[in-house]
């Protein structure tokens, strides 16, 4: 679909890239001929990312451990790699948090979880990397990944709906603002590509060949298909194109409206099976983190 190298000389970190889809963005950019940064709470995890695209793929993969959440870490970590390999040319906003739960049931903790990643994390990103791009002259490019549920809101992730949600609005503003610079900001707003972070928190026990009915081409997303749009999005030669949030689901938000309707359904002690299987994960995955 594209031609062999039409990312060449790009530099782009992507957040949350050592798994999911962030990884799978990041194989493509590599294919394309990109540089890249990959940065995510678990070190490990990310050295064995960037290992396995670059033995797949060849190119280069660095990477970062650091809590996104931390605007001084972010900080630090934007300083390093422009000083081991110069300005970014590109940013993917991916590292994100989310969990299904009855609104009721959250806790502040629970709400923090998943605000301070998606919500502070990806703006602590963006204006650590834009500021350095507008004090040296430099255009850029950001992509945010963000859920159709900017535009429908969607019970039991009213954490993730308000922060993704705020982020929709973050890339409308800063694409004014910053258009004088050369610096565009677009999202994309997938619908079900399943990753096994995503489908071991939001459909526990459950999978999303369950609902395929109700899309309106009957099945759930291609990855090549959210790769080839960030590929687009991120390419020269489309600068006019800013302040945009774009759907890659098979119309199924413009079908169906909200995701997580059918969870009314749940009885206590459904949550509470699917409370455990949740915390499971969490339990695995912060046993892989690097402090």
């Amino acid at each position: 679909m594209f031609k062999d190298g039409l990312l060449r000389g790009k530099n782009i970190l992507i957040t949350g890239g050592g798994t999911g889809l962030g990884k799978e963005i990041a194989a493509k950019y590599l294919e394309l001929g990109a540089e890249l940064w990959i940065c995510g709470r678990r070190g490990p995890v990310l050295d064995a990312a960037a290992k396995e695209l670059t033995t797949r793929q060849g190119g280069r993969v660095r990477t970062h451990a650091v809590d996104i959440r931390d605007a001084q870490a972010v900080d630090a970590m934007v300083q390093r790699i422009w000083d081991e390999s110069g300005p970014l040319t590109g940013l993917v906003n991916n590292a994100a948090g989310n969990f299904i739960s009855p609104t009721k049931d959250l806790s502040p903790n629970g709400f923090n979880a998943v605000a301070n990643i998606v919500f502070h994390g990806t703006f602590y990103v963006t204006h650590a990397v834009g500021r350095r791009w507008i004090a040296g002259s430099h255009k850029g490019s950001v992509i945010s990944i963000l859920v159709t549920w900017v535009w429908t809101g969607s019970p039991y992730v009213v954490p993730s709906a308000m922060s993704k949600a705020g982020l929709h609005i973050m890339t409308k503003s800063l694409a004014v603002e910053w258009g004088k610079y050369g610096i565009r900001l677009n999202a994309i707003a997938p619908g079900p590509f399943p990753t096994e972070g995503a489908s071991k928190r939001l459909r526990p026990g459950g999978d999303y060949e369950d609902s395929i009915h109700l899309n309106p081409m009957r099945r759930i997303g291609q990855m090549p298909e959210l790769q080839n749009l960030a590929a687009f999005l991120m390419a020269d030669g489309c600068e006019w194109l800013t302040g945009e949030t774009i759907a890659v689901d098979g119309a199924g938000s413009l079908a169906t409206g909200a995701y997580f309707t059918e969870l009314d359904k749940l009885t206590d002690a459904d949550w509470q099976r699917m409370r455990a299987l949740i915390k499971a994960q969490n339990d695995k995955d912060r046993a892989g983190r690097t402090a």
